[in-house]
């Protein structure tokens, strides 16, 4: 064969590996409302960035007639390119070759670009469209499995992992995504679940569709497994150059600050005027979020799931930052058990990444009742109340309203090393409410009284005592345990001034193998 011949042979062979399991397959995958692997990756990185690797592997089975049956790449597209200029190494599951399933030289590839990822710094992206485990490689396969959860426990806080599942995902599969930082679900076409609705009927009697057990809607509302459900592939793929933007490179890096053109002091007026008079009616957090911000840009996640907790991402004069916000207009902001794991990981997320913290804080405590009490309250919370202590990043917290019992140590307060700890006028720094604070300190005086309208009027007017001499952030900043009360309007000024002061920063925790969070 002549050496044009051979690059001509080395052409047909790109062209064919570029087919995956055939056009019919592609067509099946087009039906469905999917894209193939390789067009998953055009749409997210930058154009002509992408460097492929193993392009030309096969498996190595020899069993079930499987060694009639090869096609080059086997079923996983794998390699690096950039988003934004920034370099980034990608597997995406090509589901038209055996249905995507996972064989040993599958995983290899995967681990090869993972350890790559690892060596230089960079994130990984992960793109699942795999129907499992390939039987017919048995304990080979688990095996495979096991190499990749190996590598990404190992990359755990050193490089960002984020997951996009566009297909099934399910038994073992499930575990490498759920070990990575963000999951990214497609809307009606993705699905994750340990065990199919025909086991779980088996074994349970339970009958069940797949949508119901294992679909977006019920990972990201439900479970909090998934933290994004895209409408469609192309906006998950968005969604992912999006997070890219606001992350480092690894946990050596700083996240890239870029140029902001939203004045650093704008003033918002109606932030004066957004805390209602009656401290029991709510308010929208994201109403003050948006004005704070960068060009009112905020990336929630987890929007579905524990809603009386907000967190995402957002810029101060173009530097990444992680906002936690109690929601008031839900559960009144309330801390329960999913609101406290929800807060504690992506906090946690944040310290391990070099973003620094901006906590909005309106919360009138833990929710009680045997539901939450059974169902272990007590360390869930303990969780959110170790991510803010451990935390070295430079931590801003506001107190906007209440800021009651234990929950107010939870959220990032001076004790749990906040750097900067800001109050509103409107804030209310108290061991509990006034109502509830009368009950205890006042219940034998009350109990005595015995017309009901002058038993009413002392209540009011104990209370209102307590109001003034608790229910504001002067007492605490008193003691120092508040820096300054602000004005509301000047809330983006004062954010952007603590994180510019706060970015040289250096906090050291003891040395230790690693710490034991309350999981």
């Amino acid at each position: 064969m002549s050496n044009t011949d051979k690059v001509k042979n080395l052409i047909e062979l790109r062209e064919k590996t570029k087919l995956g399991g055939g056009e019919k397959r592609i067509e099946a995958q087009y039906k469905k409302g999917k894209h193939t692997a390789r067009e998953r990756i055009d749409i997210l990185l930058d154009e002509g960035s992408f460097e492929e690797y193993d392009m030309f592997v096969q498996h190595r089975s020899h069993d079930f007639g499987m060694e009639n049956e090869q096609y080059l790449g086997d079923g996983v597209v794998t390699g690096h390119g950039t988003i934004d200029g920034r370099v980034v190494y990608i597997f995406a599951q090509d589901f038209t070759v055996f249905g995507g399933s996972l064989s040993e030289t599958h995983a290899k590839k995967i681990c090869k670009i993972m350890d790559q990822a690892l060596k230089v710094g960079a994130p990984v992206i992960g793109i699942n469209d795999s129907g499992g485990a390939r039987i017919q490689e048995g304990v080979n396969s688990l095996a495979a499995y096991a190499e990749i959860f190996q590598r990404n426990i190992m990359a755990s806080g050193v490089i960002p992992q984020l997951s996009a599942i566009f297909g099934p995902c399910a038994g073992g599969a499930v575990y490498s995504p759920a070990l990575t930082d963000l999951v990214i679900m497609s809307d009606k076409t993705s699905y994750m679940f340990v065990t199919g609705p025909k086991v779980t009927k088996t074994v349970t009697g339970e009958v069940i569709s797949t949508e119901d057990l294992g679909g977006a809607h019920v990972h990201a509302s439900k479970s909090g497994v998934a933290h994004f459900v895209a409408e469609d592939e192309e906006e998950g793929l968005l969604i992912i150059r999006k997070l890219i933007s606001y992350l480092p490179q690894n946990n050596l890096e700083d996240p890239v600050i870029t140029e902001c053109f939203d004045p650093i002091d704008r003033l918002d007026d109606d932030l004066n005027e957004i805390i209602p008079d009656n401290p029991a009616h709510p308010y929208n957090i994201k109403d003050v979020i948006f004005s704070i911000v960068d060009d009112s840009e905020f990336l929630e996640i987890h929007r579905d799931f524990a809603r009386n907790i907000i967190v995402g991402f957002a810029k101060f004069n173009g530097r990444p930052t992680g906002i936690v916000a109690n929601q008031p207009n839900y559960l009144a902001g309330v801390l329960d058990i999913d609101a406290s794991r929800k807060a504690a990981r992506f906090v946690r997320f944040c310290d391990a990444f070099n973003v620094p913290i901006v906590t909005l804080v309106d919360v009138p405590g833990f929710l009680p009742g045997s539901a939450q009490e059974y169902g272990g309250i007590i360390i869930h919370g303990a969780k959110l109340l170790f991510a803010y202590g451990e935390a070295t990043v430079p931590k801003i917290t506001v107190t906007l309203r209440k800021s009651y019992g234990g929950a107010h140590d939870v959220m990032g307060s001076k004790q749990l090393r906040g750097d900067l700890n800001y109050a509103w006028p409107t804030a209310e720094i108290a061991v509990m409410g006034p109502k509830g604070a009368i009950e205890v300190l006042e219940g034998k005086k009350i109990a005595e009284i015995e017309d009901v309208e002058e038993r009413q009027k002392y209540i009011d007017a104990k209370e209102e005592e307590y109001r003034e001499k608790f229910a504001n952030p002067y007492e605490a900043a008193k003691y120092g345990y508040i820096d300054d009360v602000i004005e509301p309007r000047n809330t983006r000024f004062r954010i952007i001034r603590a994180l510019q002061t706060m970015s040289t920063k250096k906090e050291m925790n003891p040395p230790k193998k690693h710490p034991n969070i309350p999981l």
